[in-house]
């Protein structure tokens, strides 16, 4: 459970996710490509500069060598194959280094550095504490499966063309060989009994593993003619198969004695918005800025209603939405909204593209669909590779009017793509693997990757795309809703009580959400707390632009901001937020008693 270059807590969040040299880039990229620092009267000392250099490519080294599918993600194709040590004694061991990496980085005095490097300081003590959050006082790997299935994902091997398909293939059975001690060693560390949301998840992630692997993956290398390589294969599948379901199977076992003690409490919950985000704003603060902006999107919605679904309830007005379902699906519904995206954001001048890559957009596999969409982009140290937009099939368990429910009208998709690829994740990922400090394209955070993602879809509302018709305000404000209610959860879930049963109403009341989607939000607000974040990074990325534009006025102040902003990779935004304006670091939200600079004028002008 590393939220760290990964997209879903899973991420993982974590999540978890095409390096080379910016070119033909505009002069605002070229200004915040070496991020500003906040003043100081420090004088820096040039040794202190080199020793925090060289340990931060000590902890890189180090890192690769304790996370090595972390590794092998960000492109050090050295580490291939290669999956962690998961036991009690190797995630102890986890712990002792970082720990020891965070002394040595909080040894680094503000008198011998300057600001760029008293910048770089603090986004590795960021990153350090998350880690160690997930990794100590969560209790994540001792109950949630979640903590694990990024680590297990064998994605980049199968769908990564990095390297000819016999040497993936190669490192591909090196990870199956390898899994079924990883998948004991995970069973062993489970402590009984487990929440019953945990065990659905593990049952899910895991079975789908066995049925991908069965299924799926002995096509995909069919081709290659190396018959040695071939029965390795055959023999690590068979028994890769038997550990994933058999782990799969005795979760399932479990379910008779679950609990539903899965709430962090008021007290960790608190430690890991700091440790993670470096938030410290109090909880029912917090909760008030949920409520107001869940406020603010319902009281817009009503607004839009009236005009594409007049004298209807809101509720048969998202169904009219929803019913105007993208031709061929929602995987063809998506590929082909991404052309069109991307040239809005080109003939509004919104942000820099800084390169040619594209991204396409496939159905997810089988062991990760317990959300409906995410992307997978390579790491910095690949080149010229695509990145893949997923979106999962409905389950096919569940009714067929559940399952024709779960696919997103066209408006609704219409966000999720510029979410998961034009402006979101993709075009931050285009900018962080360009970032001038490795650190800063390797670890980007959760809420500056979702909350800038989900920030582009209004952002982009704002600005025109679809016409700014009702029907595509609706798209925009139901996706709006759904991280608005994730955000009140995640806080009632783990700090107010609040039930499964209790957040899935929400997501069908307040979210509009289809019974499937709703059912899986709040499942997945007991495993993965912080996706809160989607909102919590949101409502910071306002606040901040409407401060910095103030600042810094002009006709092409949106773009310049959002430039910037991407510039410095994916640290904390309280981080950000000190570099961009200066003075202390501060979470600071923005709430609808301060409207945010309208990014239509500022494009326009």
């Amino acid at each position: 459970m590393r939220p760290l270059r990964v997209l879903t807590l899973s991420a993982v969040v974590a999540a978890t996710l095409l390096a080379g040299c910016s070119s033909g880039t505009s002069s605002s990229t070229d200004q915040a490509a070496s991020p500003p620092a906040a003043s100081s009267v420090h004088a820096a000392r040039p040794d202190g500069q080199a020793a925090l250099a060289s340990a931060v490519d000590t902890f890189l080294n180090g890192y690769f060598e304790h996370y090595p599918v972390f590794a092998a993600g960000a492109g050090k194709h050295e580490f291939d194959g290669k999956l962690p040590d998961f036991s009690a004694e190797g995630l102890q061991a986890n712990a002792a280094w970082l720990h020891a990496q965070r002394d040595k980085f909080a040894a680094f005095p503000d008198d011998q550095l300057d600001a760029q490097g008293r910048f770089q300081r603090d986004y590795v003590l960021a990153v350090l504490d998350g880690q160690l959050f997930w990794l100590e006082d969560s209790g994540a790997p001792y109950k949630n499966p979640t903590f694990y299935t990024g680590d297990l994902s064998p994605s980049m091997y199968l769908t990564r063309p990095y390297a000819p398909l016999a040497q993936r293939m190669a490192a591909f059975v090196t990870y199956q060989e390898a899994l079924p001690r990883a998948l004991a060693q995970i069973k062993a560390n489970l402590k009984l009994p487990l929440p019953a949301s945990y065990i659905d998840v593990g049952v899910n992630s895991f079975a789908g593993f066995a049925s991908f692997f069965k299924t799926d993956v002995p096509g995909i290398f069919a081709e290659v003619k190396d018959d040695a390589l071939q029965a390795r294969f055959k023999a690590s599948n068979a028994a890769a198969i038997k550990a994933a379901q058999d782990l799969a199977d005795w979760l399932k076992s479990q379910k008779p004695h679950a609990t539903q003690d899965f709430a962090l409490g008021a007290e960790k919950f608190s430690k890991m918005l700091h440790a993670t985000e470096r938030v410290d704003l109090p909880l029912e603060q917090l909760k008030a800025i949920g409520e107001s902006d869940l406020a603010r999107n319902l009281a817009a919605l009503k607004s839009a209603c009236a005009q594409f679904a007049p004298g209807k309830s809101l509720t048969d007005c998202v169904a009219k939405e929803s019913a105007d379902k993208p031709t061929g699906g929602a995987v063809e519904g998506a590929r082909a909204q991404l052309a069109s995206l991307r040239q809005f954001i080109v003939d509004k001048d919104l942000a820099t593209i800084p390169g040619t890559e594209q991204a396409r957009a496939e159905e997810a596999p089988p062991f990760n669909r317990w959300n409906f969409a995410y992307i997978e982009i390579p790491g910095p140290y690949e080149n010229n590779l695509p990145s893949v937009y997923y979106i999962a099939p409905p389950d096919p368990t569940w009714s067929k009017a559940d399952q024709a429910a779960y696919v997103p009208g066209k408006a609704s998709l219409l966000f999720v793509s510029a979410h998961e690829v034009w402006p979101g994740h993709f075009l931050q990922f285009l900018h962080a693997n360009r970032a001038h400090w490795k650190f800063g394209q390797l670890f980007v955070g959760y809420a500056f990757a979702e909350g800038w993602a989900h920030y582009a879809e209004e952002m982009m509302f704002d600005a025109g795309v679809g016409g700014g018709t009702p029907e595509t305000h609706i798209g925009q404000l139901t996706n709006a809703l759904l991280r608005d209610v994730r955000f009140l959860s995640a806080i009632g879930l783990h700090t107010g009580g609040m039930s499964i049963a209790q957040s899935e109403q929400m997501f069908r009341e307040q979210a509009f959400q289809d019974p499937g989607n709703a059912r899986q939000q709040a499942a997945r607000g007991t495993y993965d707390p912080a996706y809160l974040n989607y909102t919590l990074g949101k409502l910071m990325i306002m606040q901040l632009r409407q401060d910095w534009i103030a600042a810094h006025p002009g006709p092409n102040a949106l773009k310049a901001f959002h430039d910037q902003f991407l510039s410095y990779g994916g640290p904390p935004i309280p981080l950000v937020r000190q570099q961009m304006l200066g003075g202390p670091m501060q979470a600071k939200l923005w709430t609808t008693d301060q409207p945010a600079s309208a990014p239509a004028t500022a494009a326009s002008n």
